[in-house]
């Protein structure tokens, strides 16, 4: 079956960065979207990156742009979150999903409502 497991998340001071990694399986991995997002306690899930079967398509919210870039290995099965300049506004867990279609247009990316996800890895923010 579809699994996710992320890692890469811990404290950060505000301004610093971190690189979350999301290795997946169960799925032929090259041939699907796969995206990030995030939910922090009492609030709605909240798309923050997807990255489409071509890499080259790519899906940020405003509030994330310029700050945070996924990629892929298809190779390794493996997508990356790199996130910089973050705030304390980004604390929250963050899960690496899918909905098995092969570009970013779908509005799961912005909801975060996706049919399989891991089971999350925490980012804290703070000074």
């Amino acid at each position: 079956q579809v699994q996710f497991v992320e890692s890469g998340g811990g404290l950060v001071q505000p301004g610093g960065s971190l690189t979350l990694s999301c290795a997946a399986s169960g799925f032929t991995f090259k041939d699907f979207s796969i995206g990030w997002f995030r939910q922090a306690p009492g609030q709605e899930r909240e798309g923050v990156a997807c990255i489409g079967r071509d890499a080259r398509d790519t899906y940020y919210p405003d509030s994330i742009k310029g700050r945070f870039a996924i990629s892929r290995d298809n190779a390794k099965g493996t997508v990356f979150l790199q996130m910089n300049n973050l705030r304390p506004g980004d604390t929250a867990t963050y899960y690496c999903a899918t909905d098995l279609g092969a570009d970013c247009l779908a509005s799961v990316h912005i909801t975060g409502q996706y049919d399989y996800q891991g089971q999350g890895t925490q980012v804290t923010v703070s000074s």
